[in-house]
């Protein structure tokens, strides 16, 4: 049955490739036909895929010194595993980079032809598409490469060193992408809006080219590599559970064995059809996409819903892909926890309905503190008048923590719900459930900085205001998905963490952790330390790189003649230089700190005690996620919100002081919180990897 296994979900991940190469082939067949527009387009893309190259290159013998550690200590198949995931995450990110950056200048060109008829709509169907590429790449190389791996391994717990492979992987490109764009951004935004008061992506700043890479660095390839690692590892948990799990305890023949395997595989692999048919709905660039959407004419009242997608109404257009990918996801379900479950198929199936239900969930309570829609943001924008920056920082201080709240408990009763009816194997299969459509749900999500980078191309190549008025309704939308997708993230970073430490404990033989013994309490302390510890490096790190890139652009200000007129030109290699070098050199520590510290409290203090640290590191690394993306993305949209007029609008004290708590969110939101995710999963499948030895 396993090499059926492999076939399956060989199948579903080479379905999801060659579902990225067709829209890949029709969206090049779209020119760009502004010249300015194209120019820009392959600066950025250069931009990104030499930092990209550099990044690949620093990791390498980082690659090596593990995948050798591991030879020496486990064996061959485990550094085969480990390299293939690092492989795979890498391979995601670099085609991922590569296509958004060939959609940005081309949705920019979209939006500015009036000669291709609907601008609003066609805008969007090029942004979306190269999202839809980078999420069905994501989700295919993450199955293609488990379907290698077992077929060669055929052993589940030498396959988790593969999502120890794609974790490394992911940390290093979230961090360092992360301090690469936030660099950047500052430095363009104090410098640029706040003191020279030149709006933004102004082409006047030498710090606009390297924000619009840093896009691409930070939001295609770290969210990327991100979601990549928490699909797998979601996938490889449920697997290790399931492959020695029992609904009836003490009875040898309900042991699951392959069927426990193969149900997250199938899970994973039907999510990849549900997320297909979900982008065809908003996207008709795939292979017989406008077949499917016709069938789906025929339900009734489908016809007037299709009609308002192909108007160009984006936010309509990405909720209802999506909607229809998760309610095709939960019928599928149903039908694969009957066929592998007969006499228990209702408890598996609602254990990953609750997933999927408390991800769509915990989705929307982060899109109501962080959008400008709603009165949390309103709040955070309206302090600026009473009280500048400080109210502003304090304001959204406080939103970010009260934001811990309402996804905490859902996925505490997640977690409840899903162990109450099928154990670990339903809390494991409720994570699989959060990320079954991350097809769908990354495209979505990878939709938003091309769509951004498309606005910043637009300003800078002084295109129409009515060009810009498209791409800033895009990238408005944009900011909403990318909020909602980090939600989604974070929520599934909690299950996979929590199933990945139930699958330590069975790999450790460790039947209880006991908080009264003084190994344990030291682990947990540590462990509860490490995220602080962890955000520091990485906020400092961005405090440095923001600081030479300001430096930098004063010094372009004061000494370019011409620079504010439009007759010199800016240095804008320098900028690129900062931000490169920074990202490469700050991201090592965080990362290495990830991946040394369980190794020795695991040796030093005992496998107990390395419990003690994955369950402290779990339920801060959380917390502190929720409040800083949370805060982070509040205080982006604060300022956003006073752009579009309130409050005195662009160029105001408000607005200045809306900048600077942006700024202060900046690493927050994009470096260090969506950091943590990667931290606590990547710690936890390192003892899972590693459990033999202790």
């Amino acid at each position: 049955m396993w090499i059926f296994l492999v076939i399956v979900t060989g199948a579903a991940g080479a379905l999801a490739g060659f579902y990225a190469w067709t829209v890949f082939q029709k969206l090049l067949e779209n020119q760009i036909g502004h010249p300015k527009v194209k120019e820009l387009s392959n600066i950025i893309h250069g931009g990104a895929m030499a930092f990209l190259k550099k990044e690949y290159t620093w990791l390498a013998p980082f690659v090596a010194v593990v995948a050798l550690v591991l030879v020496a200590s486990l064996g061959v198949g485990a550094a085969f595993a480990f390299i293939l995931g690092a492989l795979c995450s890498g391979t995601a990110g670099y085609i991922g980079m590569h296509v958004a950056t060939q959609a940005n200048g081309r949705t920019t060109f979209a939006a500015y032809d009036s000669k291709g008829g609907n601008t609003a709509g066609n805008a969007l169907e090029s942004a979306f598409s190269g999202g839809s590429i980078v999420g069905m790449v994501v989700v295919g190389l993450g199955l293609l490469g488990l379907a290698v791996a077992y077929l060669f391994l055929n052993d589940v717990n030498t396959l988790t060193a593969f999502g120890m492979g794609a974790s490394s992987i992911a940390l290093f490109a979230r961090v360092g992408g992360g301090i690469y764009t936030k660099a950047a951004d500052v430095g363009a935004d104090l410098v640029g809006k706040v003191e020279a008061g030149i709006p933004e992506d102004d082409p006047r700043n030498p710090a606009v080219i390297a924000d619009n890479v840093g896009d691409n660095v930070g939001d295609i390839a770290g969210m990327g590599a991100d979601l990549f690692e928490s699909y797998v590892n979601s996938i490889l948990a449920a697997m290790a559970i399931g492959a020695a799990y029992t609904f009836t305890p003490g009875v040898a023949d309900s042991n699951l064995g392959l069927w426990g395997i193969g149900y997250p595989l199938f899970l994973a692999a039907w999510g990849i059809v549900a997320s297909i048919i979900g982008c065809m709905m908003i996207s008709r660039k795939a292979l017989f996409a406008k077949q499917i959407v016709n069938v789906f004419r025929l339900i009734p009242g489908m016809g007037k819903v299709i009609d308002r997608i192909d108007e160009g109404d984006a936010a309509f257009a990405l909720r209802v892909g999506t909607f229809v990918a998760g309610g095709l996801m939960i019928f599928g379900t149903l039908i694969l926890s009957i066929l592998f479950f007969f006499s228990n198929c209702f408890n598996v199936f609602l254990s990953v309905t609750s997933g999927v239900l408390a991800g769509i969930l915990i989705g929307y309570v982060t899109e109501v503190y962080t959008s400008g829609d709603y009165k949390f943001v309103r709040n955070v924008a309206e302090s600026s008048q009473k009280g500048g920056a400080a109210l502003v920082i304090l304001s959204g201080l406080s939103l970010g923590m009260q934001s811990t709240g309402i996804p905490v408990l859902l996925i505490c009763l997640s977690t409840l719900i899903s162990y109450y009816l099928a154990g670990m194997f339903g809390v494991a299969v409720a994570a699989v459930g959060m990320l079954s459509i991350t097809g769908i749900s990354l495209s979505v999500d990878a939709y938003g900085p091309i769509a951004d980078n498309a606005g910043g191309i637009a300003e800078m190549s002084e295109l129409p205001e009515e060009v810009r008025k498209v791409t800033d309704h895009l990238d408005a939308i944009g900011n909403t998905t990318a909020a909602m997708g980090k939600g989604l993230a974070i929520g599934s970073a909690a299950l996979t963490a929590l199933a990945l430490f139930v699958a330590y404990s069975q790999a450790a033989h460790i039947e209880k952790i006991d908080i009264m013994n003084p190994n344990v309490i030291v682990g947990l302390l540590i462990g509860g330390m490490l995220p602080f510890i962890f955000c520091a490096l990485s906020i400092d790190a961005v405090r440095k790189a923001a600081q030479a890139m300001v430096e930098e652009v004063r010094r372009q200000f004061h000494e370019i003649v011409g620079i504010m007129e439009g007759t010199g030109k800016p240095e804008y290699d320098k900028c690129i230089a900062i931000s490169t070098h920074s990202a490469l050199t700050q991201m090592i520590a965080p990362g290495v700190l990830a991946i040394v510290v369980p190794v020795l409290v695991g040796f030093v203090l005992g496998k107990e005690a390395l419990g003690g640290l994955l369950g402290g590191s779990i339920v801060t690394g959380v917390m502190m996620a929720i409040f800083m993306s949370n805060s982070g993305g509040a205080w982006d949209n604060a300022k956003k919100y006073i752009e579009e007029g309130n409050f005195g609008g662009k160029g105001s004290e408000n607005h200045a002081a809306a900048v600077v708590g942006d700024t202060v969110g900046d690493p927050f939101k994009d470096t260090a919180g969506p950091s943590l995710n990667i931290l606590i999963k990547l710690m936890t499948v390192v003892a899972l990897v590693l459990a033999p030895l202790f």
